[in-house]
């Protein structure tokens, strides 16, 4: 386990008191269950080959939100199939336009 700090130390003995208590509503809560429950299903593999120096910075972001590398990946191609995750204003990107045409299986016939 990581070493926990101070502020972490007061948090897990208030937890452990039941001193902490949820300042989330009804409604709040029944959201993020519905959220978490649509993210967890995972029913299929996804093989990607990305540079080293991508990988070494998606684990090393990953790490700083505590979070496993592939897990990460997950949530950020969701955020952005869903449109959540947008570009910034004044950043450019040759793939990103792109991608905004919307994408369709091509057939035999297609061809």
């Amino acid at each position: 386990m990581p070493k926990t700090d101070p502020y972490e130390t007061e948090l897990l003995a208030a937890y452990d008191k039941g001193a902490l208590k949820s300042v989330a509503t009804k409604s709040e809560l029944s959201k993020f269950k519905a959220a978490a429950r649509a993210t967890a299903i995972k029913d299929r593999r996804v093989n990607i080959r990305l540079s080293s120096g991508d990988l070494q910075d998606i684990q090393v972001k990953a790490l700083a939100e505590g979070l496993p590398y592939q897990t990460l990946i997950a949530s950020v191609l969701h955020k952005y199939v869903t449109g959540r995750l947008t570009e910034r204003e004044g950043s450019s990107s040759s793939i990103i336009p792109a991608l905004k045409s919307p994408l369709r299986r091509t057939t035999k016939t297609d061809a």
